[in-house]
């Protein structure tokens, strides 16, 4: 656990922790989202689910930060999406709300959904070089088989449907690919992750020389 800040023992001696706030469904579901319904920012995601995961547990943005040391000013960016936090500023905040990181992390469920390398939530750490991008939580009891795929232009891979509620995960390493699943076709370029339903046909084309993937067939 990190060290309680200087930021946060001022703000305790001026006032200390504050009362929780109630619990809005309507405003939990909606922080950090835009009124048109755009879809959110990799920021906007983190806020929306910081400020859930926060009234969730019936704390104050200042009790939270004064668990995790991190200063209120900074809490308080995240939450409106503002904020640009690090890994081990949100594995402080997981841990002060008792939650796995994943948790602030994941997007809202898709059937189908397509993220762009650029678009997901990615935070870099303050001690290396390293980014970490979280792609997908594990459900609970789920089974994750993995598989690493080569692939060359020529004639798609058709599949058949795998057993009911089997889902698929592709993240593109090298080259480009479609993905045709529920008649739709999706493009992948490198770093691209798509979830589809693996219990219907798809089809998966290379679009470049040396294309390969990793697939992650998911089942319960």
């Amino acid at each position: 656990m990190t060290s309680r800040s200087n930021v946060d023992s001022l703000n305790d001696s001026q006032g200390g922790t504050e009362p929780a706030e109630t619990v809005d469904d309507h405003a939990v579901g909606e922080a950090g989202s835009s009124a048109s319904g755009a879809a959110l920012s990799p920021s906007q995601q983190i806020a929306a689910a910081l400020k859930r995961e926060r009234l969730r547990a019936g704390l104050s943005l200042s009790e939270v930060a004064r668990r995790a040391g991190v200063g209120k000013s900074t809490m308080s960016g995240l939450e409106t999406g503002s904020g640009n936090p690090s890994l081990e500023t949100m594995w402080a905040l997981a841990a002060a709300l008792d939650i796995p990181l994943a948790r602030l992390l994941d997007p809202p469920p898709h059937e189908v959904a397509l993220q762009h390398v650029g678009d997901m939530p990615s935070l870099p750490s303050t001690t290396a070089n390293y980014v970490a991008t979280l792609l997908s939580p594990s459900p609970t009891n789920a089974r994750r088989d993995v598989y690493f795929i080569q692939a060359e232009p020529g004639e798609p891979r058709e599949s058949q449907p795998h057993p009911q509620g089997t889902i698929e995960h592709v993240i593109l390493g090298r080259g480009a690919a479609r993905i045709e699943v529920l008649g739709k076709s999706y493009d992948l370029g490198v770093g691209d992750y798509l979830t589809h339903p693996g219990d219907q046909p798809h089809r998966f084309t290379a679009l470049a020389p040396g294309t390969n993937a990793v697939f992650v067939v998911e089942s319960t």
